[in-house]
């Protein structure tokens, strides 16, 4: 009897990451808007100062869990997929283990933190209860590894959805009930075990659970690793460093109109990443086994992140008025004008976040490592020069600048490794051109029409659809996979 194709061998594969991507898009939608709603009714119940002591606690733990994170997910699905069974499962263990000692390393350290910084008891006791959850994710993460390599990526949405659901039952019974500040700690721990229990049920016999501690193999994963942590983390901090150095050169207001618009695209940052790593496995494994077929991954993925980047960029360019109104309120129409250079600038994010997922995957870490630190010194310096003159637009100048900067250092890093990009130029001036399109048919129907900006954005969105069918620039295999969507089985 002939033994079934791996998944990522197949043609298949494309299609399963294409649906799991929307899957987990879907998934992040409804997470993010339980999460604002969840956040009004505990915000409303703990009062101005509480919640503010609350807000501290989760940012503190989620900064040094962040920083302890190293990257280790994206690593282990990489393995995952480039491994066979027996040497994977031993490095996976090893990952496993490795991640939950960073992880306890640096909660531990923000809650001495909480504790010298003179919190009162309830925080310190909140940054324990509240690091607890962190921990609990950070495992639940990477027993997903071998959910996300398999593209088994509805498992992956649907633990993501539990936990937020959960967190939301909790918050709401709490209020009701009267609960406490140190309670709402506890209800994180409740939400996060949700999601564990659903990733540990769908992951059963896909890889190991039981982590191993070997110290000596340890040093070999880190010295892979860590310059891809150091480069995951400096993505992490750059944009919230324009954020401080804006502050530090220019005005009050002109930090809030610049924080105001931060606000706008920072949930938009994470979807092309969502994206991405749905078809990551497949980049590894090709990567591993097959460049042409990389080339062809690569360039089939950023036509679609490009798609919908150009599709984010023409919401917030023309709909800039009605976000900054929803996100800030009147007194922050001129943060306006900064989102629509944001928004601009996104299209880079969306184009960037296919290349690093496929130097990732030709273990091009070192490469990864200087394309960070030098978008992040283009940030830093034009950012201070431009916010001097031209306050938040021209931090935001400078942001778009270095997305761009970054997004062509991780291009060049995959050139120089000798694999072809893959991109259909075609196509991709398409995409623009029915951008732009959409772009100026939004602001004539606000200038000439009179008609509000979330209705001229809808005008825009219809005529961007259009001009991509007219134009024929939607990617083959989307178009196939929407039509065997509508055929009966």
């Amino acid at each position: 009897m002939v033994a079934e194709p791996d998944l990522l061998d197949s043609p298949a594969a494309g299609a399963a990451a294409i649906r799991g991507g929307a899957l987990r898009l879907v998934s992040f939608g409804l997470g993010s808007l339980l999460s604002v709603l969840s956040a009004a009714l505990m915000f409303r119940h703990l009062g101005l100062d509480d919640s503010g002591r609350y807000v501290t606690i989760l940012a503190l733990v989620a900064i040094a869990g962040g920083i302890t994170d190293a990257g280790l997910v994206g690593i282990g699905v990489r393995e995952y997929a480039q491994h066979e069974a027996g040497e994977r499962d031993a490095v996976l263990r090893q990952l496993l283990g490795l991640r939950i000692i960073l992880t306890v390393l640096g909660l531990t350290g923000a809650v001495l933190f909480a504790a010298a910084a003179g919190y009162d008891g309830t925080m310190v006791l909140g940054s324990v209860v509240a690091g607890a959850s962190f921990l609990i994710i950070a495992l639940q993460s990477a027993y997903s590894v071998g959910l996300q390599a398999q593209l088994k990526l509805g498992a992956v949405a649907g633990a993501d959805l539990a936990r937020q659901l959960v967190n939301v039952a909790a918050v709401v019974a709490l209020v009701v009930a009267g609960g406490t500040l140190l309670s709402f700690f506890a209800a994180t721990v409740v939400a996060a075990l949700a999601a564990l229990s659903v990733t540990v049920y769908y992951v059963r016999g896909i890889m190991p659970l039981r982590p191993a501690f070997d110290v000596r193999r340890w040093g070999g994963l880190l010295r892979d690793t860590v310059p891809y942590a150091v480069a995951t983390a400096v993505g992490a901090i750059y944009f919230r460093l324009a954020v401080v150095l804006v502050s530090l050169i220019s005005s009050s207001a002109q930090t809030g109109y610049f924080g105001a618009s931060f606000r706008g695209v920072e949930v938009l940052i994470v979807v092309p990443q969502l994206l991405v790593s749905s078809a990551f496995p497949i980049f590894s494994r090709a990567a591993r086994d097959d460049h042409a077929r990389l080339s062809y991954a690569m360039g089939r993925v950023f036509a679609v992140c490009l798609l919908l980047g150009v599709a984010v960029a023409v919401l917030l360019v023309v709909g800039a008025p009605f976000v900054i109104q929803v996100v800030a309120g009147p007194e922050f129409v001129p943060a306006e004008h900064v989102l629509r250079i944001h928004g601009a600038g996104l299209v880079a994010s969306f184009a960037g976040a296919t290349w690093g997922y496929a130097a990732l995957s030709l273990r091009l870490h070192r490469s990864i490592l200087i394309a960070s630190l030098l978008a992040l010194a283009v940030s830093a310096t034009l950012v201070s020069v431009l916010a001097s003159t031209s306050g938040a637009q021209g931090a935001a100048v400078g942001t778009a600048i270095a997305e761009v900067v970054f997004a062509a250092g991780l291009a060049q890093c995959i050139r120089g490794a000798g694999v072809s990009l893959g991109i259909d130029l075609r196509l991709t001036i398409r995409v623009l051109v029915a951008g732009g399109l959409a772009i100026a048919a939004g602001f004539l129907t606000t200038e000439t029409v009179g008609l509000a900006a979330v209705i001229a954005t809808a005008v825009a969105l219809v005529v961007y659809v259009a001009a991509l069918i007219a134009l024929r620039a939607v990617p083959p295999e989307l178009t196939t996979l929407i039509r065997s969507r509508r055929r009966p089985a």
